[in-house]
């Protein structure tokens, strides 16, 4: 593919806005008490899309810049979030100008494997005033809800998808490893501590087949073959399933602080 993946949620923006979920408020709480999470609290979130989580910090009290990089997501993050402590950042948080040490608090929600593996730490802990925490959450999908459904869902995929691994199955949440990557080796950052949330999303026919609508490497696949795909999927719901299944996520927050002075 000649586009980087990153930038094709942008493609439709109100439909990522209509049916991306939103996130436990659990996840807000567990915010406020290991990262600081709250008023006055001055916080970068990274990847907001049209502000799935961004409400919720904004409902905290904390003042916060919302960096996204799509135009059009931006543009309706801008409209969700009127009225609220928020100021939206169009740019890549790789390229954006930020201020040194002027947040407590950098999160990003089921965004952070987007930004640059090689800058992102050291980005990040420039943008952290001394002690400040990055707060990452990692989205899986997970074994639960409709479990036959899933099962079966993925003879459509290895038939229309050719990246499908055949076999294919979820894994219980027990059976997922924490997420880790170089923020967990990196002297920039003290040992985090994490913490895990579950839900069920009940979708119709429609609302599915729009969700993963919505998913990058849905929306990357060939035309004909993103059509075959959705109408397999659709088909299987309204055959089998009653016209509605409900998919089981994993959310997984970590938080590291920085070091209360350079290490």
């Amino acid at each position: 593919m000649t586009r980087e993946l990153r930038t094709i949620f942008d493609e439709d923006a109100a439909l990522y806005a209509r049916v991306r979920p939103g996130y436990p408020e659990a996840v807000f709480a567990a915010l406020g008490e290991l990262a600081g999470l709250g008023p006055e609290a001055r916080v970068v979130e990274i990847g907001p899309g049209t502000g799935q989580a961004t409400v919720g910090l904004a409902a905290s009290g904390a003042r916060v810049v919302a960096v996204e990089l799509g135009a059009n997501l931006a543009a309706a993050l801008r409209s969700r979030t009127a009225g609220l402590p928020v100021e939206v950042v169009e740019a890549a948080f790789e390229r954006w100008p930020a201020p040194p040490a002027s947040a407590d608090l950098v999160t990003s929600f089921t965004a952070w494997h987007w930004v640059d593996r090689a800058v992102r730490a050291q980005r990040v802990a420039d943008v952290l005033r001394p002690g400040g925490a990055l707060a990452t959450v990692t989205t899986e999908h997970v074994l639960g809800g409709t479990a036959a459904f899933f099962a079966d869902v993925q003879d459509c995929y290895e038939r229309w998808d050719p990246a499908t691994p055949p076999g294919l199955r979820l894994r219980p949440a027990d059976a997922i490893a924490p997420f880790t990557d170089e923020i967990d080796d990196s002297p920039l950052f003290q040992p985090a501590v994490r913490r895990r949330f579950r839900a069920d999303v009940t979708y119709d026919t429609r609302g599915y087949l729009d969700l993963l609508s919505t998913y990058s490497g849905h929306r990357a696949l060939r035309a004909d073959l993103r059509r075959g795909l959705l109408d397999c999927v659709g088909g299987l719901i309204e055959r089998r399933y009653g016209g509605s299944v409900t998919k089981a996520y994993l959310y997984e927050l970590r938080v590291a602080r920085t070091w209360p002075s350079s290490p």
